[in-house]
């Protein structure tokens, strides 16, 4: 059986790690698919650097519209990133029947409906394993491995660089900006790093991850984003004395109004295999109803390791590339006329336990206040610490965990103690987890 034929967008990190695992692996691969997969065409604006990857065993251009319109490619391979060439760029592959394979957590993110329904249109797959956790198989688990399940919510570290940060800050005391700059120096953050920092690049991928748990279209504008850069070295050391560590996680969850999209950094018990997932692994939480909490980890980011889901995306394309398309597994897991409609919550809708940090006047009556405050707004406390004031200081930090409650009350109760002449500056609020 003649080989399929791939057209590669783009030949950097990934792209170049694609064209090794397919040259490495070739003979195994071609045992798993029941044919071969070869690139016989790459796209890229640096065609000194592809020539020197590929060599004589693929055309190469500058083109990549040459790529996508060429009558021998079967499969294009997007891996050039952003949301405006590479959109029009698979958008044009599909309408000339290519499958499509990309990594592109932000093209899907924000316009995989449109992408999808092109691809449903044109009978062609779009495959997306790499868009979410690299090397970690986490798609597929949900289209597929999960299928059996109502999926009740997912949790998950899944932006390496941030996770760097944070166990760097924990690990050797070091404030935000001092490990930021390690994590530029090691090529873990870019030189402009607030997709990372901030949470962007975890809310394109929780996007996708939560369409695939509840059959629902994807909406990341709806998703609610926080990230690590105002977090203080001293929140972490009171979160660690209490027993938990803090995680930038993307959480999706189905509630009773609808579904919670958020991303922020997040208390978590120290007990929890998540917690102790350090460095700039990955790992993913997702419960279901019958099968309970799973836990999947690994690489998520590098050349090698987002390589091993791209050729495994290739894989499963070739496998199916002859089947009816009604009978393919739907690009998000559901049919594609039997999406939900569930409305996306808004934050101030979502109900979790909180970390208050709060410094004050060391004086009576303060913390009568404080309680009472919260009280009133039907918010109790599960745990509380007054640190000592330092020598010769009359301000003192309280640490407070609550139970569950309704975050525009939260919100409200916070506004009101910022208020009191006793406290001094603003309270410091980080959402809490138990991850039952």
């Amino acid at each position: 059986m003649k080989p399929i034929n791939v057209g590669l967008l783009g030949i950097g990190t990934v792209g170049s790690g694609t064209w090794d695992v397919l040259q490495r692996n070739a003979s195994e691969i071609e045992r798993r698919a029941g044919r071969g997969i070869r690139i016989s065409r790459v796209a890229d604006k640096d065609l000194a650097r592809v020539k020197k990857i590929v060599g004589t065993k693929a055309k190469i251009t500058s083109d990549a519209y040459e790529v996508v319109r060429a009558k021998d490619i079967d499969i294009v391979v997007e891996l050039i990133g952003g949301y405006g060439v590479a959109k029009d760029l698979v958008l044009e592959a599909i309408r000339n029947r290519k499958h499509v394979v990309t990594a592109n957590k932000a093209l899907l993110a924000t316009h995989g409906n449109e992408i999808f329904k092109a691809a449903q249109k044109k009978g062609v797959m779009v495959a997306f394993e790499a868009s979410v956790a690299g090397g970690i198989p986490i798609i597929k688990a949900l289209r597929e491995g999960l299928a059996a399940n109502r999926i009740e919510w997912i949790a998950g570290i899944i932006n390496g660089t941030s996770n760097f940060i944070l166990s760097e800050m924990r690990a050797k005391g070091l404030p935000f900006a001092t490990v930021l700059k390690e994590a530029q120096k090691k090529g873990y953050a870019e030189t402009d790093p607030t997709f990372d920092i901030e949470g962007v690049d975890a809310a394109h991928k929780l996007t996708i991850l939560s369409a695939l748990a509840f059959g629902i279209p994807m909406q990341f504008p709806k998703a609610y984003t926080e990230g690590i850069s105002r977090l203080t070295q001293e929140d972490i050391r009171y979160a660690e004395e209490l027993g938990y560590r803090i995680k930038l996680l993307g959480i999706t969850k189905r509630a009773a109004k609808g579904i919670e999209l958020r991303v922020h950094p997040t208390l978590i018990p120290t007990r929890r295999l998540i917690a102790n997932v350090e460095g700039v692994m990955n790992a993913v939480l997702v419960k279901g109803d019958a099968v309970g909490a799973t836990m999947y980890y690994g690489a998520g980011a590098g050349s090698q390791p987002t390589a091993s889901a791209v050729v495994a995306d290739l894989v499963d394309v070739t496998r199916l590339i002859t089947a009816d398309p009604e009978h393919r597994v739907p690009h998000l897991a559901f049919q594609p006329d039997r999406l939900a409609k569930d409305p996306i919550l808004p934050i101030g809708e979502v109900e979790t336990s909180y970390y208050l940090r709060m410094r004050v006047q060391d004086r009576p009556g303060v913390l009568a206040d404080v309680t009472r405050i919260l009280a009133d707004s039907k918010i109790s406390i599960d745990a509380m610490v007054q640190k000592e004031p330092e020598e010769g200081q009359s301000r003192v930090d309280i640490v407070m965990l609550t139970h569950r409650a309704i975050e525009k009350n939260v919100n409200a109760a916070l506004a009101k103690i910022e208020k009191l002449p006793t406290v001094v500056g603003k309270v410091t609020r980080i959402r809490l987890e138990e991850l039952l």
